[in-house]
C-alpha cells in the first residue's frame, strides 16, 4: 500500500519551498519537522488543544493569523506565506541569529518561560497579537482582556502565564500606536 501524495508549494520564513511531492493526509507539523527541519513547533497534545504547534499565517490582506500544525494538513498551507518560531529573528548571510524579535526579547528580560516548550506558541500569538494593535489599538483599561483573550488558549503546562502576559503588556505599552489613553 502507498500513500497518495500530490505537490506542495509555500513559502517559509521567506523561502520558498516546493513544489515537493507530499503525502496528502500530512499533517503540517510533520512537514516542518520531516521535510525541513524546522522543529520550533512543539506536539503538545496533538488534538489543536494546547497550540504549542502554532505558526502564522499571513492573510492576502496583509494581516496575520495562527495556526494550528498538528492538526492542519500541510496541503492547507498550499500557496500561502507561513512563518514559524525559527523565523522572527533576525540572521546574517551564514544564518546566524544577529537581531531577537521584539516579542522574543521581551519574554527573555521577563524570563516568560520555564521548560520553554509552550514558548513558541506564545511567541507566535504574541506576536499576532500585537499586529492586530497596529491596526485596532485597545484603551489601556482593555489591554489586559485583550492580552487574556489573545493568549487565553495557549496551554503552559509550568503555568508561566504571568510573566508571557506581564512582557507582552510590557512590549504593547512601550510600543506607540498599540494602546490608546
Amino acid at each position: 500500500m502507498t500513500l497518495a501524495s500530490k505537490q506542495l508549494t509555500f513559502t517559509v520564513n521567506d523561502r520558498q519551498v516546493g513544489p515537493i511531492e507530499v503525502p496528502e493526509t500530512m499533517m503540517m507539523q510533520d512537514f516542518l519537522h520531516e521535510y525541513l527541519g524546522l522543529t520550533g513547533s512543539r506536539m503538545g497534545c496533538g488534538q489543536g488543544i494546547c497550540h504549542a504547534c502554532t505558526v502564522i499565517v499571513e492573510q492576502e490582506d496583509g494581516s496575520l493569523s495562527e495556526m494550528r500544525t498538528c492538526i492542519t494538513g500541510a496541503h492547507w498551507f498550499a500557496g500561502k506565506t507561513v512563518r514559524t518560531v525559527e523565523g522572527h529573528a533576525k540572521r546574517d548571510a551564514a544564518g546566524a541569529i544577529t537581531e531577537l524579535s521584539p516579542v522574543q526579547q521581551a519574554f527573555i528580560e521577563h524570563f516568560s518561560f520555564q521548560c520553554g516548550y509552550c514558548t513558541p506558541g506564545f511567541v507566535t500569538a504574541a506576536t499576532v497579537f500585537l499586529d492586530q494593535l497596529r491596526k485596532r489599538p485597545v484603551r489601556r483599561d482593555a489591554l489586559e482582556e485583550a492580552i487574556g483573550d489573545a493568549l487565553g488558549k495557549h496551554i503552559c503546562r509550568c503555568t508561566g502565564y504571568v510573566r508571557y502576559f506581564e512582557a507582552v503588556r510590557d512590549l504593547a505599552l512601550k510600543t506607540p500606536g498599540l494602546v490608546e489613553a
